[in-house]
């Protein structure tokens, strides 16, 4: 049996959170599922050596120069004919888009299995995933992700790194999407302080490539910090999950690197500035820190100069005691 998933979303955050509704659709028929995602997704780089995925098929559209190879009428029709190559007997379409439910029917899928057309506005992201699977194959699933390290990649980066049990090793995730999202460095320089205070501490510290991310690393590694600290920017995704398995703890913006970590199993301070909170607590293994003066969360909070290094430090101290 061959089965497809389309997860259309962007970014790697929305990746790891439907990644435990594809692994029970391969569980459930006992085969591996092919994906077909966003090459922003980055699963090749994360799921590659999951048993689960029997391919990563990329999806081509959506960019700012809306030119991507499957982008309008001929775009769809150029996907139509890669998916009838493969010769899929069911989909599963995580979206209601009626775009996707027609590629699924002329690329001849006989079962196609997709959430309820035209209901995108004011869609949660989880429980419709939740609910989809459960009226289409009654299964209940938690949203719960988790991602496996290959255990010989944790074990080198211990030597290479020269990562020490008898210190705090923590995770300092300080990039970000987008600017409401990224707290600004003296926030976790003031949290770095406090840490240090207490605790023999190194940092790793997690951006991306853009400009402003690299301002706030340079920031914090032009810092008295500097040595205890190891920046992470040049590595990608396969390079930087052995690290972050070695770590205590991790403290992250609103990021890929938020879910990622919780999903690794590292308990994760989730710093929430300007979305929904569901998107920093969907997972045991993580604890949201909203900004001060707020009750809750959501877009346009604004909220990244008003998260609090001492209820950061506090919460550290509590997961690790």
């Amino acid at each position: 049996m061959k089965i497809l998933a389309i997860q259309n979303r962007k970014g790697i955050g929305d990746m790891v959170i439907f990644l435990p509704f594809i692994e029970s659709i391969a569980k459930k028929f006992n085969s591996p599922v092919h994906i077909l995602v966003k090459e922003n997704s980055k699963a090749s780089q994360f799921l590659k050596t999951n048993k689960n995925i029997a391919k990563i098929i990329i999806l081509d559209r959506d960019n700012k120069d809306k030119n991507g190879r499957h982008d309008g009428l001929f775009g769809s029709l150029r996907l139509i004919k890669k998916l009838k190559t493969y010769k899929f007997d069911k989909v599963f379409i995580f979206n209601s888009s009626l775009r996707y439910s027609l590629i699924a029917k002329f690329a001849s899928i006989k079962d196609i299995y997709q959430y309820p057309l035209f209901e995108k506005k004011n869609q949660h992201i989880i429980l419709a995933a939740q609910d989809f699977l459960y009226k289409k194959i009654n299964m209940k699933i938690e949203s719960n992700p988790k991602i496996n390290v290959n255990e010989d990649d944790s074990s080198k980066v211990i030597t290479k790194y020269n990562i020490l049990n008898n210190q705090k090793n923590l995770l300092l995730g300080i990039g970000g999407s987008g600017d409401t999202k990224r707290v600004p460095a003296n926030i976790f320089l003031k949290f770095m302080e406090y840490c240090s205070n207490d605790y023999d501490c190194r940092f790793f510290l997690a951006t991306g490539k853009k400009e402003e991310e690299h301002k706030l690393l340079n920031e914090i590694l032009n810092s008295k910090f500097k040595s205890k600290c190891v920046a992470l920017d040049q590595l990608n995704l396969s390079e930087t999950l052995p690290i972050i398995k070695n770590c205590n703890v991790s403290i992250c913006n609103d990021s890929s690197f938020s879910h990622l970590s919780a999903a690794i199993g590292i308990p994760t301070i989730v710093l929430m500035t300007d979305t929904p909170l569901l998107y920093g607590s969907y997972s045991p293994k993580m604890y949201p820190i909203i900004p001060e003066g707020e009750e809750t969360v959501t877009h346009n909070t604004l909220g990244k100069d008003n998260i609090n290094p001492k209820k950061i430090f506090e919460k550290f101290k509590e997961i690790i005691n």
